[in-house]
């Protein structure tokens, strides 16, 4: 049984707020059960310099944990001068998923920089981030379309969301909260498209090798989990 009750292809509680920030082109607080994350997407009028004169635009994205989102404080990293080598990874992580979807051509010379800050963790936080991040996007290219700057969906090639799946005591199950994520025996994130295309997958056994036939069901659960965050998205952003 999960600490959560939750059946094995049991996601937690979903959810997508728009609208939330006054100033951001495009905004979404999204919740995976406890785990809540605040995605904002801006609109810069420039490039990274190894861009400019190129036509093409570039989409990328930040990634932090507030000091209380989880159960002791943590030490904000701008304190310490540097960014830490898991931030770095899950932002760059968000930054290429949203980038997979996007044709940065027709983006044209502009920058959407997409700001995902952890208010509460409780496991699953890049693939919120992900997920969440996407409607942000959506949102501020939608704001973009309204002022002529670009046609929303010749930029947006397909939707992406991101779930986490894992072997808890012995069995693949979907979605883990914190409580299974620190005591799992595998931990893998799928990143895939509406249409079914794997943008990434991080996979890691923190105790015994898993096999093949355990991966197959865990990229199972993921298909199903991110086929209904699609249909979430979707209905979301209508």
């Amino acid at each position: 049984m999960r600490p959560s009750k939750r059946e094995a292809d049991e996601m937690r509680a979903v959810s997508f707020e728009r609208g939330v920030s006054k100033h951001a082109e495009g905004s979404c607080l999204v919740r995976f059960g406890d785990t809540h994350v605040l995605c904002t997407a801006s609109l810069e009028e420039r490039v990274p310099g190894w861009l400019r004169n190129s036509g093409q635009g570039w989409v990328t994205a930040e990634y932090g944990m507030l000091p209380r989102s989880t159960g002791d404080r943590m030490r904000r990293e701008a304190s310490s001068g540097k960014q830490g080598g898991r931030t770095l990874e899950i932002q760059r992580l968000i930054g290429r998923s949203l980038r997979s979807v996007v044709d940065l051509q027709a983006l044209g010379e502009k920058q959407v920089t997409v700001d995902c800050d952890v208010l509460q963790a409780d496991g699953g936080t890049r693939t919120a981030a992900i997920t969440g991040g996407f409607i942000a996007l959506s949102d501020c290219l939608s704001w973009m379309e309204a002022r002529q700057m670009v046609v929303r969906d010749k930029v947006l090639k397909d939707h992406v969301a991101a779930i986490s799946c894992g072997i808890y005591n012995g069995n693949p199950v979907l979605d883990l909260d914190y409580a299974e994520d620190s005591t799992a025996q595998t931990d893998a994130n799928f990143v895939m498209t509406g249409k079914g295309g794997i943008v990434e997958i991080q996979g890691t056994a923190e105790g015994e090798p898993f096999s093949e036939g355990e991966f197959t069901s865990l990229m199972g659960l993921a298909r199903k989990g991110i086929s209904r965050l699609v249909e979430l998205q979707k209905l979301a952003i209508s």
